[in-house]
């Protein structure tokens, strides 16, 4: 298989309304691509690139706002040295978060929060810099597409014809799920895009309609179009790639609603989802024969408070993905692009990006399934002799609240794993909607819970339950150090996580294993790490919603584990 630049692959259709094929001119220059030799520190499991094989590069969020602006004023340099790892593989694709215009008024947007709404737009030399950099595939099915409107969706695609990029996931009508299909030696690639997070208004550039320019949806039932895409494009015998723009930003977990799409989309014949919008990396591994990365992050970026980025390369034959590897770069703070990372920090951003499997459910070996989807469960019930029994460590004569006033809870929740798991939890019976609704936000966005069962299977010792990472409400005891009943003796607290979310007051952390997270940053925009609660993220959010406050928020100490339905420490 021979590579040739920028016109490596040549254009078999390309069915986008507003778009068109370009192929190689006869003069364009035959570079070889070298067989790719996997090395100590990539998550290579290819074999050398050989006849019979196409080669596939995926890069994250791209757009040209602030000091990225100024890759415009010379655009043949492209992106710089990520662009050798884009322009060695035969198709390369990222998602263009913005408008290719200088037309148009800004959507209202008025389906979005009023004071977390943005408009970007930038000009054609942005498809020059990624032409550059050996970018041939531009997903715009994203919620900055039509920041202005359908004429600024309508110049992108202008746009994209005119400087030969291919642009996936917008059209008029059906068309906007239309494939752009690529042929590589004997093989044909299909490249599909499609959004998948919420509408940000109510004109149809946010959702195609008959007859009305838009970008591709597979937010609820819209998704039956791109099932029906991917299942009519792997009936004639193409490989199959979809790009989404999905998942709850700054969570690196798949939500339920990216765990059952990736499954539908792989039983559809898929051979590789890809997907950004969260801002941050996600894990990536195999449902069945089907590769899925769920985050690739931010790739192009006007701030690197999320720095982590990279390029999945990914190679195929005839019967799908053969092999897939990870290069790890980091956003500038100068100019945004993504610069490759060497030497032991490569290995380090190897190992996150493989760690980031952990919470996903798929499989690390192509072929094995993905773990199972149920849907959210939650019950409620009295205390009964044979419960009360069981408790009888946890709830003892003297307690402030007797067993009439509390309910036992059995409810969905996903592991460190990302396994579904049925937990359980005693509470006031006050509290028992609100906790059950509570706990289904958290299992619908994904976000990992390492065990949830009852401090009695702990002795009742809050020392030792935290030691295991449990996550768990009621307990009739003191506060610590204190005469006083803790909150949870009222069963109006829950702590979550406690390893990762330690209580830490006057030098002292509970429990000792959480003692390296006791100075992490909290932020809602800080790295990603597995089960950490941060400020404003969705599990606070989620607590405040139902009148709990946080102990993170404390000012003399802080209990990041704790939740109450009053302030107060416990």
């Amino acid at each position: 298989m021979e590579g040739r630049g920028r016109h490596r692959a040549a254009v078999v259709a390309c069915a986008l309304v507003a778009s068109a094929c370009t192929s190689a001119p006869a003069d364009a220059p035959s570079d070889r691509v070298e067989p790719t030799v996997p090395s100590a520190t990539s998550t290579a499991t290819t074999q050398p690139v050989r006849e019979g094989e196409v080669t596939l590069a995926f890069g994250g969020d791209v757009h040209f706002e602030g000091g990225v602006a100024r890759l415009l004023e010379r655009p043949r340099n492209g992106l710089g040295a990520i662009g050798r790892t884009l322009r060695a593989a035969d198709v390369a694709m990222v998602n263009l978060e913005t408008p290719v215009t200088q037309r148009g008024r800004r959507d209202p947007k008025e389906l979005e929060n009023a004071g977390d709404r943005y408009w970007f737009r930038t000009g054609p030399r942005a498809l020059d810099v990624l032409g550059a950099a050996g970018v041939d595939v531009v997903s715009v099915a994203n919620n900055h597409a039509g920041d202005y409107g359908a004429v600024g969706l309508e110049d992108t695609l202008a746009a994209g014809r005119q400087r030969g990029i291919a642009m996936v996931g917008a059209g008029r009508g059906d068309a906007a799920y239309a494939p752009h299909v690529v042929e590589v030696g004997d093989l044909e690639v299909a490249f599909l895009a499609a959004d998948g997070v919420q509408r940000e208004g109510s004109s149809d550039v946010w959702s195609a309609r008959p007859g009305a320019l838009g970008t591709a949806s597979a937010r609820g039932s819209n998704a039956a179009g791109l099932v029906a895409a991917v299942e009519a494009a792997a009936a004639q015998d193409q490989l199959v790639v979809v790009y989404l723009h999905w998942g709850k930003e700054y969570e690196s977990c798949p939500t339920q609603s990216q765990r059952l799409l990736a499954r539908e989309l792989a039983d559809a014949g898929a051979d590789v989802v890809v997907g950004s919008h969260s801002h941050v990396l996600g894990g990536a591994g195999w449902a069945g024969d089907t590769l899925v990365a769920y985050g690739l992050g931010n790739f192009v970026w006007y701030h690197d408070r999320q720095a982590e980025t990279g390029v999945l390369s990914v190679t195929l034959d005839a019967d799908g993905v053969v092999g897939k590897s990870w290069t790890p770069a980091r956003i500038s703070p100068v100019d945004g692009r993504p610069v490759p990372v060497t030497g032991a920090d490569r290995t380090r951003a190897v190992a996150d990006f493989r760690a980031r499997q952990r919470c996903t459910g798929l499989a690390a070996e192509r072929g094995d399934a993905q773990a199972d989807d149920p849907a959210y469960e939650s019950s409620v019930s009295r205390i009964d002799a044979a419960l009360a029994e069981r408790m009888r460590r946890s709830h003892r004569p003297g307690c402030p609240v007797p067993l009439r006033d509390l309910r036992y809870l059995r409810m969905t929740h996903r592991d460190f794993d990302g396994r579904a798991r049925t937990g359980e939890m005693v509470v006031h019976r006050r509290f028992t909607g609100d906790v059950r609704e509570l706990f289904g936000r958290l299992y619908a966005a994904g976000w990992p819970i390492a065990r949830m069962r009852l401090v009695d299977d702990y002795r009742a010792d809050d020392d030792l339950s935290m030691a295991a990472n449990n996550t768990s409400g009621f307990n009739c005891r003191r506060v610590a150090g204190q005469t006083s009943w803790s909150q949870h003796a009222y069963g109006e607290s829950i702590d979550i996580n406690p390893v990762q979310n330690p209580y830490v007051r006057d030098g002292r952390v509970d429990p000792p294993a959480g003692r390296p997270y006791v100075a992490i940053d909290r932020r809602r925009s800080a790295p990603f790490r597995l089960g950490v609660i941060r400020n404003e993220d969705l599990v606070v959010k989620a607590f405040d919603r139902i009148g709990w406050a946080w102990g993170g928020y404390w000012v003399s100490s802080k209990d990041y584990q704790h939740f109450a339905a009053s302030r107060g420490p416990s």
